[in-house]
């Protein structure tokens, strides 16, 4: 699959535009659920997953083809998400309560996954607390831990993705997993 995207980043640099509609379909619901997973926010995971792939295409003949396009398309969108997140105001959660609702919150909204009801209650108050306390990290460890652990990249793509030295990359998914063990210790 890797070859059939470098052709169609080679069609689009030599000016078809219609090579990057492939792009876009082969990425799009990666990139949409790799920023849900950073926001939280389905409207907010539309808006920058679709900004990244805009910027992707404006920006597309500084891509280096000797890279993973991949790589490079996750970089801008989580670059976008950092973004977001920092300019956003603090007061919004998974588990806060949908207005004009009876008590519903953002994880209600999750597709059955067919577990049991008891299974399924402790299964997603398990994920509800364990998503709520990523999202209180820092971005800084909040990306690494999404890229790492939600997303299964390698160091060295979450380096290249995050353009920072492998080594700070080690660094920062060490913190991220002590702070969230300290905050899960009692689970």
């Amino acid at each position: 699959m890797d070859q059939f995207i470098r052709d169609k980043i080679i069609e689009v640099k030599k000016g078809d535009q219609s090579a990057f509609e492939d792009v876009v379909n082969y990425f799009q619901h990666k990139i949409y659920q790799h920023c849900l997973r950073m926001l939280g926010n389905a409207h907010e995971a539309e808006d920058i997953a679709q900004e990244a792939f805009i910027r992707a295409y404006i920006n597309i003949e500084s891509f280096d083809e000797q890279r993973k396009f991949s790589t490079w398309l996750y970089r801008i969108a989580t670059n976008l998400t950092i973004d977001r997140i920092r300019k956003r105001k603090p007061d919004f959660y998974l588990d806060s309560k949908i207005k004009g609702t009876d008590g519903l919150d953002m994880y209600s909204q999750l597709p059955d996954q067919g577990k049991l009801p008891g299974e399924e209650v402790e299964s997603l108050e398990l994920k509800r607390y364990i998503h709520h306390e990523i999202s209180e990290l820092p971005p800084k460890y909040r990306s690494v831990i999404t890229l790492r652990y939600l997303e299964e990249f390698s160091l060295q793509e979450i380096s290249e993705i995050l353009d920072i030295p492998l080594g700070t990359v080690k660094t920062r998914i060490h913190r991220a997993r002590e702070a969230l063990r300290k905050r899960l210790r009692h689970v």
